[in-house]
């Protein structure tokens, strides 16, 4: 197949070398205007694969989905709509889209605004990356984990079995399939972790320090995890889904073998020795994982009108130690209406099959 990635982070650069390793055509478009070369590059890869590929480069969004049979954007949520607007001009009836990841259904935006300019697309979501990895240098990525279980949904839900299978040619086998996109939207746990994580370590990160992410998941900043995690599935209990626990993820992502959160993150810093926290406070762990995250569940929690307190307080003390309003940087709530949808309007929408 002939894949366009949208994005030239860790993420965009491991997608690539891991599909033309297993034979596919791989063009990248970094939206930020930054690609690793002109032309055509060779990428190099460490880690869990070690090989060196040829892939081609676009300079805009045009010629990217012009060429691409299967378009996957791996760039970070906040901005997931800027990269969309950018592509919906140029596709064309029958392509399939992958969100990866996807969170705050911004896979729902892209396929309701593409049927309103007429083009029925196929739009598929991970709840996260199938890959983790981090970019060495420009051409250069370093393949941490390839997930062992992945869950994927669709829209329309009629193409779920097609979406499947490609995900599965381009990646290998171990996806498996979501009820729907609120489902992915849901399961995601970058946000409940990633956010405590952040808060009770700032002045590391405002120092700029060096620090394992497993090892500063003490017992009580587990707890705090294990609360938002808990508010998680309930407001995905409210829509009639059961989204897997964050124990559970870290078991079916890394094999862990410990039932406790606490216990998981002492084993991950065992076995890995990290990954190293952020050192920046534009960290994404706030930029992206707040706005696009857990004001997103909040936004979910008004419509099903349930309480979700240690979500909004994490929430609220992000902004206060960030000096940003977070809950006014997501772009995608109102643009999807959410404030005035329903619980059985919304399940509607995401269980499409047209």
């Amino acid at each position: 197949m002939r894949i366009g990635i949208v994005g030239a982070g860790g993420i965009g650069l491991a997608s690539a070398v891991w599909t033309a390793h297993r034979g596919h055509e791989v063009m990248l478009w970094s939206p930020r205007g930054e690609p690793p070369a002109a032309g055509q590059v060779s990428l190099r890869a460490t880690g869990q694969l070690e090989t060196t590929v040829n892939a081609r480069l676009a300079t805009h969004a045009a010629e990217l989905s012009e060429f691409a049979d299967v378009l996957l954007i791996a760039v970070p949520l906040n901005g997931h709509r800027r990269v969309m607007d950018a592509l919906l001009p140029h596709m064309r009836a029958g392509q399939l889209v992958i969100v990866s990841s996807m969170g705050s259904l911004s896979a729902l935006y892209l396929y309701e605004a593409a049927l309103a300019r007429g083009i029925p697309l196929s739009v598929a979501s991970f709840g996260t990356t199938a890959l983790t990895a981090r970019r060495r240098s420009a051409d250069t990525v370093h393949i941490m984990t390839r997930r062992t279980s992945l869950g994927v949904s669709c829209l329309p839900m009629s193409s779920q079995a097609s979406a499947l299978a490609v995900c599965e040619a381009l990646f290998g086998e171990g996806f498996t399939a979501d009820e729907n996109a609120l489902s992915t939207a849901l399961t995601n746990i970058n946000p409940v972790a990633h956010g405590p994580l952040a808060l009770f370590n700032w002045t590391r990160i405002e120092r700029a320090e060096a620090w394992p992410q497993y090892h500063f998941m003490t017992p009580r900043v587990a707890a705090v995890i294990e609360q938002l995690d808990a508010e998680r599935r309930c407001v995905a209990q409210a829509f009639g889904l059961q989204v897997r626990s964050i124990e559970r993820h870290f078991a079916q992502s890394f094999n862990t073998e410990s039932l406790r959160l606490a216990d998981i993150a002492a084993e991950l810093h065992d076995k890995r020795g990290g990954p190293p926290g952020p050192t920046d406070i534009r960290t994404r762990f706030l930029s992206e994982d707040i706005p696009y995250g857990l004001v997103f569940t909040i936004a979910l929690s008004h419509v099903a009108q349930i309480p979700t307190p240690a979500t909004e307080a994490t929430a609220a003390m992000a902004s206060l130690v960030a000096g940003e309003d977070f809950a006014a940087a997501n772009d995608l709530i109102f643009a999807l209406r959410l404030p005035a949808e329903s619980v059985n309007g919304l399940l509607t929408r995401v269980n499409t099959n047209r």
